[in-house]
């Protein structure tokens, strides 16, 4: 019962401490002018991707890495199939051409390096696959080579900047990111220790736990950011939290955690990886479907259905 109570007070803080981070540091970017998207990219798509950061790396440290990998790869596929297609079904999500073009292809890429890295070993110490220091080296590179994208992409007038009416102060928003970022530490903590708690009593295996109710409770801040988002009409800023959020977990997350502990990694992990490409390659595949470059109400249904099928599918493997 301590371990149900934990995972679950872990991941209302989670989502709520990701919440005060996003708000503060959405005011601040805000104030300084940040086209939308570029908001999306980074400063929301960071601070929703704090849950499976702290999950990842308690993990890693905890030589728990099944638990680490599935958090991402599970939080990934339900990012695509959850929260954009909650996201659609609310309105209709109109993409960029840039995202089509640059974004999306930049996150299929993701998933295949790390496809490709866990499956080489090619710098492991590990007779068994594993993500090695160097593959996280490798993946932080990446990532250093994507936000060099997002910078220059903020430096140009491609993406016009709204008039946003800000309220509150700076120092209102420095509180709300101090205590988003101490939030996120202790739910990232207890998360953890309920969830290997609970699969041990229950005699599940930790990526079970890991692809389904750690995914989705790490990922209620992307969904809770897109759907009000995409009820705000900020359609900008739900479709590129989505994609930088999945560019984050599988470059910033798993990079910077494998740099500090090599993660053993599972045959059976790759049927995971695929589907995290399968996913994505979906968005591209509704937006060539759609007339005007968007993701429609009856896509975000699809992929709604699609996930409620893939964890169907997680439980019964």
């Amino acid at each position: 019962m301590i371990d149900v109570l934990l995972l679950a007070v872990g991941l209302v803080v989670l989502v709520k401490a990701a919440d005060f981070l996003v708000e503060g540091a959405s005011f601040i970017a805000s104030r300084s002018g940040i086209p939308p998207l570029v908001v999306g990219l980074t400063v929301v798509s960071f601070g929703t991707s704090m849950p499976e950061m702290l999950v990842t790396m308690t993990s890693g440290l905890r030589h728990n890495a099944d638990l680490a990998i599935s958090n991402i790869v599970g939080s990934n596929i339900a990012n695509v199939l959850l929260v954009l297609g909650i996201a659609a079904i609310i309105r209709p999500l109109p993409v960029r051409d840039s995202t089509l073009v640059s974004e999306i292809p930049f996150s299929l890429t993701a998933a295949l390096l790390v496809g490709f890295l866990a499956n080489a070993a090619l710098f492991s110490d590990y007779h068994e696959l594993s993500i090695s220091q160097l593959d996280g080296s490798i993946l932080l590179f990446f990532f250093f080579l994507f936000m060099l994208y997002v910078y220059k992409m903020a430096r140009t007038n491609e993406t016009a900047v709204p008039e946003v009416i800000v309220r509150g102060s700076t120092i209102r928003a420095l509180i709300l990111i101090s205590l988003g970022t101490v939030g996120l530490y202790f739910g990232g903590q207890w998360t953890v220790t309920g969830a290997i708690g609970l699969a041990q009593s229950l005699n599940i295996d930790d990526a079970v736990i890991g692809l389904t109710i750690v995914a989705v409770g790490t990922s209620a801040p992307e969904l809770m950011a897109s759907a009000v988002a995409a009820y705000r009409n900020q359609t900008d800023i739900a479709v590129g939290n989505v994609v930088g959020s999945n560019i984050f977990n599988l470059l910033w997350v798993l990079g910077l955690t494998a740099t500090v502990v090599e993660l053993p990694f599972e045959v059976i992990n790759n049927t995971d990886l695929v589907m995290v490409i399968v996913s994505s390659t979906l968005i591209v595949l509704a937006l060539v479907a759609s007339r005007n470059m968007s993701v429609q109400r009856s896509h975000g249904i699809l992929f709604v259905l699609l996930y409620a099928a893939y964890l169907v599918y997680v439980i019964q493997r």
